[in-house]
């Protein structure tokens, strides 16, 4: 692509989507510079557990900046899938619309994360410590509840660390309530999926997206935030209905 043909290009995505691809961009490259940079924004921008003690209300937003340095497919997935169906919302619903269900998107996907993480970190935790002591899951429960009751510090300290160790970063759940949003308002609009070699309309393919990331959740067979792209899709559902009983759903108004 020639520089001017690719100026135009730039020139041509909207402000929103534009800026946040940026925003993404520099800090990936930022961190996979300058690896204590990574560091520092991970900690202190990433997405904690509410009750940890490096827990900022701020994370519910800064975490959708940030992408690990050392997986840089996982940015790149994000930005393109962003680029791709972000410029046609954008021009559908206008910048101030797709702005607020971007984050709405977002933040919604942090709270079920923070959700998940209430309902899974004690048994985790146990579950690693049963693991290093050669027990049972029941025995160190009763020892851990038993300790708790004592208020033993060092317990106490290590469940602080375990707490402080839960992080999420990336962009994925607003990602993936772009694709949502994209799927409502063009629900028959055919897509094409490597290795398929037939069009699936995109209401079903969202379908099919939601359903695996259930799935690959309970599953727990990877690191990765899948209920929390879940709750981008759900959040995003939730304001997209909303929308549509307004009669607002195809245009840029919110009235």
């Amino acid at each position: 692509m020639s520089g001017n043909r690719f100026s135009s290009f730039v020139a041509s995505i909207p402000p929103v989507t534009k800026n946040l691809i940026i925003i993404n961009l520099i800090i990936w490259v930022a961190e996979a510079l300058f690896p204590r940079f990574a560091s520092f924004i991970v900690h202190h921008l990433g997405l904690h557990y509410v009750p940890a003690t490096e827990f900022n209300p701020v994370q519910l937003i800064t975490y959708l900046f940030i992408h690990a340095e050392s997986t840089p497919l996982h940015v790149l997935f994000n930005m393109f899938t962003l680029l791709m169906f972000g410029v046609i919302l954008e021009r559908v619903w206008g910048s101030k619309r797709f702005f607020i269900f971007y984050f709405v998107c977002g933040v919604g996907a942090a709270l079920v994360q923070e959700l998940v993480w209430s309902l899974t970190w004690m048994n985790d935790y146990i579950g690693i410590l049963a693991r290093q002591n050669g027990l049972t899951a029941d025995t160190v429960r009763e020892i851990v509840h038993r300790e708790l009751a004592a208020g033993d510090p060092e317990l106490l300290s290590a469940m602080s660390m375990m707490k402080n160790s839960l992080v999420t970063i990336g962009a994925s759940g607003a990602v993936f309530g772009v694709i949502m949003g994209f799927a409502m308002v063009f629900p028959d609009r055919p897509m094409y999926v490597m290795f398929i070699p037939i069009p699936i309309k995109a209401k079903y393919l969202m379908i099919f997206y939601g359903v695996l990331e259930f799935f690959l959740g309970v599953a727990e067979i990877d690191m990765v935030a899948h209920f929390a792209h879940l709750g981008g899709m759900l959040f995003g559902l939730v304001l997209l209905l909303y929308w549509k009983k307004k009669g607002t759903l195809y245009s840029g108004g919110f009235y």
